[in-house]
């Protein structure tokens, strides 16, 4: 980026998070970089608020968008970022783990499993109509009488219509009957510093139907994995509570991702799922 003096980039999260490391290990900057956009998957809070500390002359703007929505229907402008990170309102600083509010284009809806419109706060499926929606495949169309297309990804609005996502309706954990959301769980091991990345996804249990299960990445080498696992899972219980607390952490040297970013929970599910047990 030094070399080609590149003014304008786009970027999944891991990559960003990679780029912010070397910054921070080299005391470098990009002082040809203006604008950075960053997509394709959930970005974790602390990740934007490191990319805002250490490029503070850089516009950072999150997009959020499907393939059968023509791509963006909301945006985090860089005002929004700035006024997020300036400010000591939880509320407006949460809004960093946002993809911003919808376009004027589209309408967003937040619905249940019945397909009841849901209040602000309230997490569900979120369905999206709008001129730019196609909603169409080769062997059926998707969208409702209405319009509304189904995205099948869960997220829920603030009270001022920021959008937050919660990962995928297929990625939900059902314990015992009850819906847990690997985002939630994800944001209290990124609360340590020992996790740089992390991929909380469900396994069959015989006693609880599923149990969330923890793979993470440490920033460097760990000399003692069974400590680190114990206190991530004290942390997560001390946090939430036991039923959200992962059977097991795992500890890898690197994260299966699609090329655009987003976690493969599928593979870890295969690869992981015959080692579970139950969380206490």
């Amino acid at each position: 980026m030094r070399t080609e003096s590149v003014t304008h980039a786009m970027v999944v999260p891991t990559m960003l998070g990679r780029i912010l490391d070397v910054l921070e290990d080299r005391g470098e900057s990009l002082p040809s970089l203006r604008h950075l956009s960053y997509g394709g998957g959930r970005m974790p809070a602390p990740v934007v608020e490191r990319a805002l500390r250490l490029l503070p002359h850089v516009d950072l703007v999150n997009a959020y968008g499907l393939t059968e929505t023509s791509s963006t229907i909301a945006v985090l402008s860089p005002q929004d970022h700035r006024n997020a990170v300036g400010s000591t309102d939880p509320v407006l600083r949460a809004r960093l783990g946002s993809v911003g509010r919808p376009l004027p284009t589209v309408e967003i809806e937040i619905r249940d499993d019945a397909g009841r419109v849901l209040p602000p706060g309230e997490p569900g499926e979120i369905m999206v109509r709008g001129e730019q929606v196609a909603g169409e495949y080769l062997s059926h169309t998707a969208t409702d009488a209405d319009g509304w297309f189904p995205t099948r990804d869960r997220g829920y609005l603030d009270a001022d219509g920021y959008l937050f996502l919660d990962g995928r309706a297929d990625d939900v954990i059902v314990r015992g009957g009850e819906n847990l959301s690997p985002r939630e769980i994800e944001d209290v091991h990124l609360a340590h510093p020992a996790v740089a990345e992390v991929i909380v996804f469900g396994v069959p249990d015989p006693e609880w139907g599923e149990v969330p299960l923890a793979a993470i990445v440490p920033p460097a080498p760990v000399t003692d994995d069974t400590a680190l696992e114990a206190e991530l899972r004290t942390l997560v219980r001390a946090r939430l509570r036991s039923a959200k607390t992962p059977a097991r952490v795992h500890v890898r040297d690197t994260l299966p991702h699609t090329d655009t970013g987003k976690p493969l929970r599928r593979l870890l599910r295969q690869e992981l799922g015959a080692v579970s047990g139950s969380a206490r």
